[in-house]
């Protein structure tokens, strides 16, 4: 069917890369590319007796245009899927204009000095892509991503409007270590450390980092505390959701966790104002990274359970109604299944996904566009097929 090249190598890239190559009559060519390429061929080489996609390797990176540039140009591909950092995304799409390349992504741009992540920039791009003739593909990861494509088929099928939506994201997992966080802990600790906000009656309300808690029984795991956050598909779905009265974004922790991180906060680890150590300048967020377990070596010890949905209310033919679609995720499957957790496994799955949705041409339309802005049908059938089947309950108990 194409070619995709991927960009990146951690435990998302990695468990992207297992499913695109048990998907090879759609990815019958992947590149993999990485600022650090032996991690790249260390994934080759383990994948490639497995598979019948073919796989090759680059070097790239992915600060630099004109690096991207040449290596799209090189390899030719037909989609490039961006699973490298946050701060990139800006320059692979300027790389995928340059060449009339499509692009995906699992998460939105956010500048490396100021912990702000938001469409705006993304947005920015809309009409060029559209003259290009070129689609991008934002969110497609879980969350955002999943609960996004949750979102407009629960509108599809369910509903006439909505009118709330809680979106809850628990993860039970156990690693075992005082404190880590599951997916890159530079990006982990600015999204836990900001300011949360949810939307209501149109406008943004922000609140204090951690300052609204409720305890939710989840399907599957049982009783967690949860904290309200900031999250990027907050700000689409306020736009692309007709009625939407509030939008709200849950996240469970531990108290480890808390205890651990309101402690690196007060000493000032989770800063991202460089500081002079030794004659050289560091952000202390990078270095307490450097310290941290790499979330990717979480995999054999983590047990237990995610479950990431959404609840709606709304009306249909003039009642209240109300609505839980969510999936329940195994962190030991996972982990049997492509040698990672479920936090990655639930990003990576979706990625390949959004991918295979823009290579068959069964999502077209040039411009650039979330992930809730297409039809959500062929996106839940694969989400059943590739490994994240999902519940939707009628009913539910609500948050408050």
């Amino acid at each position: 069917m194409g070619k995709v090249l991927i960009i990146g190598c951690g435990g998302v890239a990695s468990v992207a890369i297992h499913k695109c190559c048990q998907n090879s009559d759609v990815f019958e060519e992947i590149c993999i590319a990485s600022r650090t390429v032996s991690k790249c061929e260390a994934l080759k080489e383990k994948l490639q007796p497995t598979t019948k996609t073919k796989i090759t390797t680059a070097q790239v990176d992915a600060d630099h245009v004109d690096e991207l540039i040449a290596l799209i140009k090189k390899e030719q591909p037909d989609l490039v899927l961006n699973l490298a950092l946050p701060y990139q995304d800006l320059t692979i799409m300027d790389a995928c204009l340059a060449t009339g390349v499509h692009y995906v992504d699992t998460a939105n741009y956010e500048p490396e000095d100021t912990a702000k992540f938001e469409y705006k920039w993304q947005w920015a791009y809309r009409e060029r892509f559209e003259k290009a003739g070129i689609t991008a593909l934002l969110g497609s990861g879980f969350d955002p991503g999943v609960t996004s494509v949750f979102s407009a088929y629960a509108l599809k099928h369910y509903f006439d409007e909505i009118n709330y939506i809680d979106i809850l994201d628990c993860n039970a997992g156990d690693h075992g270590y005082p404190f880590a966080t599951n997916f890159n802990p530079e990006i982990n600790i600015r999204e836990v450390s900001a300011k949360g906000s949810y939307w209501e009656n149109g406008h943004w309300v922000e609140t204090e980092p951690m300052e609204i808690k409720r305890v939710y029984n989840f399907p599957e795991i049982g009783e967690k505390d949860m904290y309200l956050l900031h999250h990027e598909e907050i700000e689409s779905l306020a736009l692309n959701i007709p009625g939407i009265k509030r939008i709200r974004f849950f996240m469970t922790f531990g108290e480890s966790y808390l205890t651990h991180l309101k402690c690196l906060e007060n000493v000032g680890m989770t800063s991202i104002e460089p500081i002079m150590y030794e004659g050289k300048e560091i952000i202390p967020l990078q270095f307490l990274k450097a310290v941290l377990p790499d979330p990717s070596s979480l995999g054999p010890r983590t047990k237990g359970k995610t479950n990431i949905g959404c609840i709606f209310i709304g009306k249909k033919d003039g009642k209240e109604k109300k609505l839980y679609i969510y999936n329940v995720c195994d962190h030991e499957s996972c982990y049997k299944e492509v040698g990672s957790q479920a936090v990655a496994y639930t990003t990576g799955v979706p990625a390949m996904i959004g991918a295979m949705m823009l290579l068959t041409g069964t999502w077209k339309k040039a411009g650039v566009y979330n992930i809730e802005e297409f039809d959500p049908d062929p996106f839940m059938e694969a989400l059943n097929k590739w490994g994240l089947p999902w519940v939707v309950e009628e009913n539910p108990t609500l948050v408050d």
